[in-house]
């Protein structure tokens, strides 16, 4: 049976700090290609993804977030 995974707040963090820790500033632009790739496939839902990841990216490169914070996603 296949279920739907979903990725919590903190799987996000986690990403964007994983991001940060090997890329730093390539980060944001790592995922800027993600969103224009995944919107070339016509994956509107996977390019909302990597947008709220790169928000998260740029939230931990400007020190708005920490990566052991509690978080929550709008």
């Amino acid at each position: 049976m296949i279920t739907s995974a979903r990725i919590t707040p903190a799987d996000m963090l986690s990403l964007a700090f994983l991001l940060v820790d090997r890329h730093g500033v390539k980060a944001l632009g790592y995922a800027d290609l993600a969103v224009g790739e995944m919107e070339e496939a016509g994956d509107a839902e996977r390019a909302d993804a990597w947008r709220a990841l790169k928000s998260v990216v740029e939230d931990a490169l400007a020190g708005r977030l920490e990566r052991d914070m509690d978080v929550t996603l709008h």
